[in-house]
């Protein structure tokens, strides 16, 4: 039998007591226990676990701050909530920061080991007390590696035409020289590129004058990337007839820096994009080429920490 380690964080000693209780009736679940944030980190540092139950509301460090440094981890463990927090603010930031569930504590006992199977398992768990959509609710920034220009556009065509089909709005920031085939890509999928330029459900920007707006001395300014951001969304969401539309965003921003070599530079622009759109409540799809044999780098592995999922094609 397969055991996992898993470390709960806790500061309420009676309810923790609770939760080790019922871990403890598996066998294979070797349970390790912490009171609060700081002390959770250490312990994840150390022990490694499979899984980590987090309490939202814990001392010197609360429970998204913690998941947002295991986000951060090369190998990072699959992180559960179980928290009295049942408001849809916290449930949607517990998501985007990397949990995979969240179990409501006055559920616990019924929830607790079925959440475990499921997390474990790489499944989400939600408890059913929660208002909470997943398709709706959940803040998405994903990557695409792709293994070359036309898988690459593809992906980016394919995106785009589903997101205006189903009537919604695409804010697009592409290479001078990718803009033209992407356009013929859409057009073969049934958008009618020049009449969704002209409605504004299609925005599209050279991805350079884009970088001109808020790189400060090849580094992004943080400002200066939530305002442009800001008013590309507010332009792309009103419609003609004063009808919000939901927006997303794609394309090739950060991984033009990268392919220029301006790693550090891309990797923070990942980071001040992903915290942007949700506050925007934008969704975003990055396309980078494929980087062969970089799994292994560690500047790789931030890249991929900085999206809520990661794909090749």
């Amino acid at each position: 039998m397969h055991s996992h380690r898993i470390l709960v964080v806790e500061d309420f000693e009676p309810f923790r007591l609770v939760i080790c209780s019922e871990l403890q009736k598996r066998a294979e679940l070797q349970v390790t226990e912490v009171s609060d944030g700081l002390a959770a980190i250490q312990k994840i540092e150390e022990l490694r676990p499979d899984l980590v139950l987090l309490d939202i509301g814990l001392p010197k460090l609360n429970g998204l701050e913690v998941a947002r440094w295991v986000q951060k981890m090369p190998n990072r463990p699959k992180i559960l909530f179980v928290s009295q927090e049942s408001s849809l603010d916290v449930v949607r930031e517990a998501v985007n920061v990397g949990a995979l569930g969240y179990v409501h504590k006055l559920r616990a006992r019924r929830d607790l080991l079925p959440a475990v199977d499921a997390v474990l398992g790489g499944k989400r768990f939600l408890s059913s007390t929660l208002k909470f959509n997943e398709g709706r609710d959940a803040h998405r920034h994903e990557v695409v590696f792709c293994s070359g220009d036309e898988v690459l556009l593809d992906a980016l065509a394919s995106f785009v035409a589903n997101v205006l089909n189903a009537g919604d709005a695409a804010i697009v920031l592409v290479t001078q020289s990718h803009r033209d085939s992407l356009f013929h890509r859409l057009n073969t999928r049934g958008v009618a590129v020049a009449v969704a330029i002209q409605r504004g459900t299609l925005v599209t920007w050279d991805v350079r004058d884009a970088l001109s707006t808020f790189m400060v001395d090849d580094w992004p300014d943080a400002v200066r990337l939530s305002t442009t951001l800001g008013d590309l969304v507010k332009r792309a969401a009103k419609s003609a007839t004063g009808e919000r539309r939901r927006v997303v965003t794609c394309g090739e921003c950060a991984p033009t820096l990268w392919a220029e070599g301006k790693v550090e530079a891309a990797i923070h622009v990942e980071h001040l994009w992903n915290e942007a759109t949700r506050g925007y409540g934008v969704d975003t799809l990055c396309v980078y080429p494929s980087l062969p044999g970089a799994e292994d780098n560690r500047s790789f592995q931030r890249l991929c920490a900085e999206h809520t999922a990661v794909r090749s094609r």
